[in-house]
């Protein structure tokens, strides 16, 4: 049994040491929210922040997350107010298909907490997260937009 900081919330899980974070996530928790894209650590859809670090969880053993904090896209939003990168991302209207948005959204909040002022250059280098449908213009936006908020 181990106990896992979700979103400030404890969550006592009884699987394997081994178990990558976001199947615990998905199956045990059941905030579905995170994404499985690619299995590999590549495409991060299946971001979320371990201890503030964004972390791409199908490559994460569930061990690794003991005792450490946890936030998913559905800890984001704080006393029902959207976190500013969300809102920037539906002001921006940067979903298309959504499944990889979660993930943008979480390394956005990342980068956001690192450098609050990101230049282009910044948030291509930074965001490494593939959008199949292609929305990374309107993903710089709402970051540019995020920041200023």
């Amino acid at each position: 049994m181990m106990i896992l900081n979700i979103n400030g919330k404890d969550h006592d899980v009884d699987v394997d040491p081994d178990t990558p974070l976001l199947w615990v996530l998905r199956e045990n928790v059941g905030l579905t929210g995170t994404k499985y894209g690619c299995g590999i650590a590549q495409c991060g859809a299946c971001t979320v922040h371990v201890d503030g670090v964004a972390t791409r969880s199908c490559s994460f053993t569930v061990s690794g997350a003991v005792g450490t904090k946890v936030v998913t896209i559905e800890g984001l939003a704080q006393n029902g107010a959207l976190h500013k990168v969300q809102q920037a991302w539906i002001d921006n209207d940067v979903p298309q298909c959504g499944y990889c948005q979660s993930g943008q959204i979480m390394a956005a909040v990342e980068l956001l907490n690192n450098n609050p002022k990101p230049t282009d250059a910044d948030i291509d280098q930074q965001m490494t997260n593939i959008c199949r449908c292609g929305t990374f213009q309107q993903i710089r936006a709402a970051i540019h937009a995020a920041a200023k908020a």
